[in-house]
């Protein structure tokens, strides 16, 4: 095995669990801004804005992480998936623009309250359909359905049905319900107010079963769209303790919930998810792409790999403690007054 490939797909993976446990949250916030009810819907949407708006777009350092490194050092994969999911990645990104957009401009924008309103309506449905098409385009991945020709390294595809298919909708709709749970999760702790920390809790504890709804409903559907991926996750050496950690962990952090454990119910909701993302990766392993590009197959010569470590490596020890110190500038005590 190519020991360089290894380590660059190992930091690629890890770039997509810290951007599902931290962007994800924040695309989770957005529904609820959308589903925002109640006598005190206008200040849920206040905690919601005040929770996002220092760190939203730091959190998609990770994303372009990925991206940068799958270009870079998988390039026959990134042609491939950029080939084949071109609509459901352009509507993702489309959805990343508007988000940020009309976030900024609800915000700091100013206008009339009917102005507002219109920028909060298309934040909050950007928020839903991002993770959404994020979702169907990872199921795509995980399918098989795109094969790349051995001999042109082109992908074989129609442009549509690899991802508008059963396990990638399926998959979309996973992940809009794992950030909204994630991020009512998060609200709890970003307010004082006992109310607002009642509200953001049964909102968490009703999206729980949907959780579980969706992602059994995947885990069946990949049996048959997506063997590769059912397979690991049911027979390697690891997959019963893999299992028994994501259900405990969803277990711990709907008891913790339960007994507004608050702080015990964020760690658990993010290894939840750190969890589902990571066991994709490890689930298809050896392939990057099913179900012809391996990572190492797929992986750019030795004279690429080896320079990107070390700017990792580098980059790290300046890109790490500065996340470090926003987040603790920025969440070490939730507003008093939200």
């Amino acid at each position: 095995m190519n020991t360089e490939a290894l380590a660059v797909a190992g930091v690629l993976l890890a770039g997509l669990v810290v951007y599902a446990v931290s962007g994800g949250a924040d695309f989770g916030g957005g529904v609820w801004d959308l589903l925002a009810s109640g006598p005190r819907k206008a200040r849920q949407r206040k905690v919601i804005s005040d929770a996002l708006g220092p760190i939203w777009e730091a959190n998609h350092v990770w994303l372009i992480l990925a991206v940068v490194l799958l270009f870079v050092c998988f390039p026959l994969a990134f042609a491939a998936m950029a080939t084949a999911l071109h609509i459901p990645l352009t509507v993702m990104l489309i959805g990343v623009v508007l988000r940020g957009s009309a976030f900024t401009f609800r915000s700091y924008g100013g206008g009339t309250d009917e102005t507002l309103r219109w920028w909060g309506r298309v934040f909050a449905s950007a928020s839903v359909v991002t993770p959404f098409m994020l979702g169907v385009s990872a199921g795509a991945v995980a399918s098989g359905q795109l094969p790349v020709d051995p001999r042109t390294h082109q992908v074989v595809t129609d442009f549509v049905s690899a991802w508008a298919a059963p396990f990638p909708l399926a998959v979309g709709l996973l992940a809009v319900a794992l950030f909204a749970f994630l991020a009512a999760v998060y609200l709890t702790l970003e307010t004082r107010d006992p109310r607002l920390q009642e509200d953001f809790r049964w909102r968490a504890l009703m999206t729980a079963p949907i959780v579980f709804l969706t992602a059994w409903g995947a885990f069946v559907l990949a049996r048959q769209h997506a063997p590769l991926v059912a397979a690991g996750l049911t027979q390697r050496s690891w997959s019963l303790a893999f299992h028994v950690m994501v259900g405990g962990s969803a277990v711990v952090a709907v008891a913790a919930l339960w007994r507004r454990w608050y702080s015990v119910a964020r760690v658990a909701a993010a290894l939840h998810v750190a969890l589902i993302v990571a066991g994709w990766g490890f689930a298809q392993f050896p392939y990057l792409l099913p179900p012809n590009l391996t990572v190492e197959s797929a992986a750019a010569p030795q004279t690429v790999l080896r320079p990107v470590l070390w700017v990792l490596g580098l980059g790290s020890l300046v890109l790490l403690p500065s996340f470090f110190f926003l987040f603790r500038v920025f969440k070490s005590n939730p507003p008093t007054d939200a």
